[in-house]
């Protein structure tokens, strides 16, 4: 679908396009508008989106600018590539295994168990606490991502040797990101001469290409090195860097080059990068070059333009690819470049958009505006791929690359309220399809439970849905009822479609169903009936989303129990949609969970995090640190069974007035804002989304704060789905635009209410 400006229809007849063609694209532009939701005018998309073009003059120490498709990225310095900064080229299947510790087989891997706790009087195995530490640290950081490498430019004087070069040595220095093409240009000048460099990302391959002008080439005066670095699970976080350029002797790469009768297409050269059992391939290809490797004992290599005329001009691409995935042919640079045009403007036409920026009279709106635009190009360039996304996408590693569970919702959900449902259904129910076996067999077969799946938090794609060693990561159930959010969302957005929609509706019904009850049947069967009581308990043993409580001693949190309900409440109706009986334990459970813990303070009632917590909770910073879920009782979460919505709303605003929200981070921000929102304190939501502490950087990068490293995209994309709430609505809101204040003039095409 293309949505087509104004302006872009000018230049089309400027430019001599046939009239036939602009009809098309007319039509086209007229079919998306008939199908999007209503307003005033067509937003003019491309003149808001490249008005937050992103430039710098000096490369950042932290972030690189970045292009990419959602499986790959690549980061540069100013430059356009990596020459001075080391920032990586990442990948969603680039993996590999650390040798195992001394004396241990994959064998002791298989047979790894961990601690078993009373659940209830039951025992109970979990991944933690067994008597191997040593092996245990080694399943919590393997695999771990890799850094697939570095290409950067090389500077020579007249009798070809090389420069030592630095950033301080150019002049003149210009970087620029073209987000409607997904182009990044770079400008320099060197020794007098101006060295100019567009990048590149393929979309249907993870291909990079490198388009460079300047006489220092015609002269012999610069080349380009390709590095690889070794990479290992030694550290938790790898910011901003990833891997290590000079333990060259831990790994191993060998240069293959072939000649046009190869049968190779247009691949020029090959270099395979081993890491332990690894193996990584980069493809060349572009204009007539030579490559030599620096020297045996590196992992360096050089790349000199064999134009005989001396050409001011040479373009190169590079195609990287696991060993068992060789590419049989690699695309010029040029069919890179349309790759990245027609696919990054299929993009910003064919789905959801929001205007904040355009009329509105708050001086704020600008930043809001910058803040969406390039959350929506990041977020498309770092997490559009098959499998959830780590906290720092595409751009370096955090808990040693592996992604989390818990926030699947918030590095996605947005996708569905912005009418990105090719770029969700990636990932959604596939992955909750993949992991299936493996949470079956944790929950019942590891843990005794008597039915369902059990979702892992922190795993890998390629185990697959191995759950990560650690307490919390074995204690946090707040992400098990995800997969019926996403799962509702998707129902959602094929009903009213007519003729087909009956047909697709049962298509998804049917799609999802095993994953629906196997995670409803696991909640049911986790809730304990408490036969003094009379109600059915959550925990112990639990995590809440904070993670800071005692598992053994946290019982009937407010917010899971929320969770829990409307949870259970999607199952039935899934079930029933199907024409099926529902299951009556998840009635049962559902109708009978505990209420929400309340406490009296100030002569009014709040909800309590969980059951029996302290009464000084609300002055003990032991608990008001961190992620403040209880503002997710009715703001994130819709109005659920057993919620009385003024309680929340009082909640709310004492944790407004009480919570230490120096400690705040992330998402935690546009979670406060979908509360105000729904509460009605529209400016106060305004507040959360542009507090101090959230913060973008000047590419749009989401600052990770006083918790975690840069960049934190759980930020990015809560602020989507926060955004998309507030401009659109949700279910039973009224109006235009019902969580801006005044002073806001808010434009939306193409978006879904949320739930």
């Amino acid at each position: 679908m293309t949505l087509i400006t104004a302006s872009e229809l000018m230049t089309m007849f400027a430019q001599g396009t046939s009239c036939p063609s602009i009809l098309l694209l007319l039509l086209s532009s007229l079919t998306f508008l008939i199908h999007s939701k209503p307003c005033n005018a067509a937003i003019d998309r491309h003149s808001i989106v490249s008005r937050y073009n992103p430039s710098r003059n000096a490369s950042s120490m932290t972030t690189p600018m970045q292009i990419g498709n959602g499986f790959f990225a690549f980061g540069a310095d100013v430059t356009g590539l990596q020459t001075f900064q080391p920032f990586a080229i990442m990948s969603s299947w680039g993996w590999k295994n650390d040798s195992l510790p001394s004396g241990k087989t994959m064998e002791d891997v298989e047979n790894y168990h961990g601690v078993s706790w009373l659940n209830h009087g039951r025992p109970v195995e979990y991944d933690f606490g067994s008597n191997d530490p040593e092996l245990e640290q080694w399943l919590t950081a393997n695999p771990n991502r890799v850094n697939l490498g570095r290409i950067g430019f090389l500077f020579r004087d007249g009798e070809g040797q090389v420069l030592d070069v630095t950033e301080s040595d150019l002049t003149e220095i210009k970087q620029y990101l073209d987000l409607w093409t997904g182009k990044m240009s770079s400008s320099f000048v060197l020794d007098g001469q101006v060295v100019k460099v567009n990048v590149t990302c393929a979309q249907e391959s993870d291909t990079v290409a490198v388009s460079v002008q300047s006489a220092l080439l015609a002269a012999g005066r610069i080349g380009f090195f390709l590095d690889f670095p070794w990479n290992d699970g030694s550290k938790k976080f790898s910011a901003p860097f990833v891997g290590s350029f000079n333990l060259t002797s831990n790994h191993t790469t060998a240069l293959s080059t072939f000649s046009m009768d190869s049968g190779r297409g247009d691949i020029k050269a090959q270099i395979i990068h081993r890491l332990v059992n690894n193996a990584f391939l980069t493809s060349l290809g572009g204009d007539d070059f030579a490559i030599t490797r620096d020297t045996p004992h590196t992992h360096r290599y050089t790349i000199l333009s064999n134009s005989s005329g001396g050409s001011d001009s040479f373009a190169f691409t590079a195609t990287f690819t696991p060993e068992q995935n060789p590419p049989s042919t690699i695309p010029s640079a040029a069919d890179v470049e349309d790759s990245s045009l027609r696919a990054w403007q299929d993009y910003w036409t064919g789905s959801g958009f929001v205007d904040v920026f355009t009329g509105s009279t708050d001086a704020r709106a600008d930043e809001l505006q910058r803040r969406i635009i390039l959350s929506r190009y990041l977020m498309r360039v770092n997490e559009a791929g098959d499998s959830p996304p780590q906290e720092s996408g595409l751009v370096n590693d955090g808990w040693y690359g592996k992604f989390h569970m818990e926030m699947f919702f918030w590095h996605s959900a947005h996708w569905a309220l912005w009418s990105n449902w090719d770029i969700l259904s990636r990932s959604a129910p596939s992955t909750y399809s993949r992991f299936l076996p493996s949470s079956i067999h944790r929950a019942q077969v590891q843990q005794g439970f008597a039915s369902g799946a059990r979702w892992p938090k922190m795993t890998d794609p390629t185990t697959p849905g191995r759950s990560s060693p650690g307490q919390i990561n074995n204690l946090l159930i707040w992400e098990q009822p995800h997969p019926l959010m996403f799962a509702m969302y998707e129902l959602r957005s094929v009903s009213g479609l007519g003729d087909d929609g009956g047909e697709k509706r049962e298509e998804v019904l049917q799609k999802w169903s095993s994953i629906v009850r196997e995670t409803a049947n696991w909640m049911a069967s986790f809730a304990w009936f408490n036969s003094s009581t009379g109600v059915y308990d959550l925990g112990p043993p639990m995590y809440v989303v904070s993670e800071d409580t005692s598992p053994n001693d946290t019982v009937n949190p407010s917010f899971e129990l929320a969770y829990w309900k409307l949870g259970l409440g999607f199952a039935e109706t899934w079930v029933e949609e199907l024409g099926e009986e529902v299951p009556q334990v998840w009635k049962d459970v559902r109708e009978g969970l505990a209420k929400l813990p309340l406490e009296q303070i100030d002569n009014e009632t709040v909800y309590r995090v969980y059951e029996g917590l302290e009464d000084d909770f609300w002055t003990d910073p032991a608990y008001t640190n961190d992620h403040p879920a209880l503002v997710g009782l009715h703001g994130w979460l819709p109005p659920t069974e057993d919620v009385d919505l003024e309680i929340a709303k009082t909640t709310a605003e004492k944790v407004w007035g009480s919570w230490n929200i120096s400690n705040c981070w992330g998402w935690d921000f546009p979670m406060l804002a979908m509360s105000a929102a729904r509460n009605n304190e529209t400016s106060k939501a305004i507040e959360w989304l542009l507090h101090p502490l959230f913060q973008f950087d000047d590419v749009g990068m989401p600052i990770g704060g006083v918790r975690v490293p840069t960049p934190y995209f759980p930020g990015s994309g809560s602020l989507l789905y926060s955004i998309a709430m507030m401009a659109e609505g949700w279910d039973g809101s009224e109006g235009l635009a019902p969580g801006f204040p005044k002073g806001w003039n808010v434009q939306v095409e193409g978006m879904s209410k949320a739930i």
